[in-house]
């Protein structure tokens, strides 16, 4: 921990030239000039936002870091790099995407838009899968809906902040849910413990149960529930949606599943079925056995493997085919294992069970309005969110944590929901984010963070709720001005830059009022 805060300080006083550190790297890449200067003004554009993308949104990684991880992808994860022009010959390859990412042969093809680029460095530097296996589905859909949202996540900083102001358009988000549902996962558990899961090499971390053990610690048990219950049914949906490759896989495994649940209704065929499977099993793995031990039937072996083969997939020596073989007897051998548990009473229930519990999810693939359902079941994830984040707030002691959450919950407010509003203007949660909002303004209150503005508490909030839909970068800098225009009461949120946002409040009673009106009054005290 010393050490850790030791180099935080220590980057503060040696600035590193990442610009120099990328030129070099480039330098030994076959990257056309084109692709390199893309790459040279990404890193620019990143250094130049990044400060205020960190005051925007307090629980992000530091700008060395972040960085750095960009450069060290390009640098090893990227051997070609390749920008086609719009409607050219080259941009056949990508029909009708922006990018193609080849994670295998560390290729990147993409039209010459910088946040596209900066998106597919993100996305060939993860792992396709981030959760065992024994969470299924969601080893699968949940991974991609984290991937997803990480990769957006990259690129924010360039995308929203130029240096100046901050700007979403969320036509620019490659996805709106998986953007949203990564933020809140993000704000209930922090960005480095997303950041060591997403990173993470070595697959024995079980990373899913220290993440339910994490939402339980801070939430409660029922909470994480939900939560996890919501989350799970969100990546599935978000999966069939948008993602063809798993929703075909999901399509097989659920006809997989029909079947085996229809299989173990009658237990006594059931039982038969298993035994004569363990019984070709077995005589498969004596055949392999016999066929490895004996040259000449290895031999015929071989020739009849090659013989229906093309060329690409010949097998080219004996002892390849003795190797493949070897591998084939260990997988029915564990086949032959899990054969012998299903026989066992209470191992079929635990595997009735488990289908059971596929099964579920899987039957997300027959809902028709799924747009419909992908967005009430997000709407009901942000109640659980919020409530989560009430808990957060009680947990509060000083000014500058407060200061941070009310940054984080001014962003989260501003986050798109889809491609007309914001979080802060969905109906349906409106009234639970105010909740939030006044229980902020209240803590600010008793830590002498802001100033009362009104004696009459309901007007108060409503004056102060503004600033969780202000987009000035330092709340530090705003100031607040009540101004009257015939019969309507305004109130006018201002920085040092002279950025005004002005937003009618009505017709109200201001004699209770303490600031005059036309005064401008720093927001923080």
């Amino acid at each position: 921990m010393q050490k850790k805060k030791s180099d935080k300080f220590l980057n503060k006083i040696v600035k590193k030239d990442y610009n120099n550190e990328l030129e070099k790297v480039l330098e030994k890449k076959y990257f056309d000039e084109n692709t390199k200067s893309m790459l040279l003004s990404i890193l620019y554009k990143l250094e130049t936002a990044y400060k205020d993308y960190e005051k925007v949104k307090p629980d992000v990684e530091d700008k060395e870091q972040f960085i750095q991880d960009i450069i060290d992808c390009i640098k090893y994860n990227c051997e070609e790099i390749k920008v086609i022009k719009l409607n050219s010959i080259e941009s056949k390859i990508l029909g009708n995407k922006t990018f193609q990412v080849d994670k295998t042969k560390k290729r990147i093809i993409c039209y010459p838009i910088e946040r596209k680029l900066l998106y597919c460095i993100a996305k060939i530097n993860k792992n396709e899968k981030i959760i065992k296996d024994k969470y299924y589905v969601v080893n699968k859909t949940l991974s991609d809906l984290i991937n997803v949202g990480n990769n957006i996540n990259t690129v924010e900083p360039m995308r929203d902040f130029n240096g100046f102001s901050w700007n979403t358009i969320p036509r620019e988000i490659e996805s709106i849910c998986h953007n949203l549902i990564y933020q809140n996962i993000r704000m209930l558990v922090g960005h480095e413990f997303l950041n060591k899961w997403i990173k993470n090499q070595e697959y024995i971390i079980d990373y899913m149960e220290s993440f339910q053990n994490k939402l339980e610690e801070k939430y409660g048990q029922e909470q994480q529930e939900s939560l996890i219950e919501y989350l799970n049914q969100i990546s599935v949906l978000l999966a069939i949606r948008y993602n063809p490759k798993i929703k075909a896989k999901l399509e097989k495994d659920k006809k997989d599943v029909e079947a085996k649940l229809e299989k173990i209704k009658d237990n006594q065929k059931f039982v038969q079925e298993i035994t004569k499977e363990k019984h070709d099993l077995t005589k498969e793995i004596k055949q392999i056995d016999e066929t490895l031990n004996n040259k000449n039937m290895l031999q015929d072996e071989y020739e009849k493997r090659n013989q229906d083969l093309p060329l690409q997939e010949k097998i080219f020596s004996s002892r390849i085919l003795s190797k493949i073989m070897v591998k084939e007897r260990e997988e029915k051998i564990k086949k032959l294992e899990k054969l012998n548990k299903l026989l066992n009473p209470q191992k079929f229930i635990s595997y009735k069970k488990e289908l059971e519990a596929k099964q579920k999810y899987l039957k997300l693939l027959d809902i028709e309005k799924i747009d419909n359902t992908i967005s009430s079941n997000i709407i009901e994830f942000q109640k659980q969110f919020l409530n989560c984040y009430k808990t957060k707030i009680e947990k509060i002691e000083t000014k500058q944590k407060l200061i941070e959450l009310i940054y984080e919950f001014r962003y989260y407010c501003l986050i798109p929901f889809n491609s007309q509003k914001t979080i802060g203007q969905v109906n349906k949660i409106t009234d639970n984010i105010k909740k939030i909002q006044d229980i902020l303004i209240e803590k600010a209150h008793e830590l002498k963070l802001i100033d009362i503005f009104s004696d009459d508490k309901e007007l108060d909030h409503k004056i102060l709720r503004n600033i969780f839909y202000v987009r000035v970068i330092g709340l530090e800098d705003l100031y607040v001005r009540i101004t009257k225009e015939s019969d309507s009461y305004y109130v006018g949120l201002f920085d040092e830059n002279i950025f005004e946002e002005k937003v009618e409040i009505g017709k109200i009673n201001i004699k209770d009022l303490i600031i005059k009106t036309n005064k401008k009054i720093k927001f923080f005290n």
